[in-house]
């Protein structure tokens, strides 16, 4: 589990940076999730599908975070712990950095993903994260 959880995340970093310098491979992001998923944060919970209106979110989320002038996303840690063979949570700590009015800026954040492993290749069904808008207006970036 761990190894498939790590290269699920690799995989995650490497579509989300390529999405920050181009169009973003929507199929490609799209695969790191299964067809329906569950999402908590400080605004409430809800549920989707793995769909066109999540890809079209997603489109205009990049083009947000490109308006905004992040550059990059990395993985500093990982933390997986197993819930049973096909499941687990992932503590993802990640950094972002930013580019604002030509002075770089970082962020480090954790955020929980509820995770499934099919064929040994892992997806991701759930995540619960912090405040980011509120975490951006912090930082002067939002």
């Amino acid at each position: 589990m761990q190894q498939a959880v790590k290269e699920l995340f690799e995989r995650y970093a490497r579509n989300f940076n390529a999405a920050l310098t181009a169009e973003p491979d929507l199929e490609a992001i799209a695969g790191l999730y299964t067809e329906t998923f569950i999402a908590a944060s400080p605004a409430g919970i809800m549920s989707g599908k793995n769909d066109d209106e999540l890809r079209k979110v997603m489109a205009d989320g990049f083009a947000r975070y490109r308006g905004m002038g992040t550059k990059k996303m990395e993985v500093r840690g990982l933390r997986v712990t197993p819930i049973d063979e096909l499941h687990g949570l992932a503590h993802v700590d990640w950094r972002a950095t930013y580019d604002v009015d030509g002075a770089g800026k970082l962020i480090d954040f954790t955020s929980a993903y509820l995770v499934r492993i099919d064929d040994a290749r892992g997806k991701v069904f759930g995540w619960i994260t912090g405040d980011e808008n509120a975490e951006l207006k912090k930082h002067g970036i939002a």
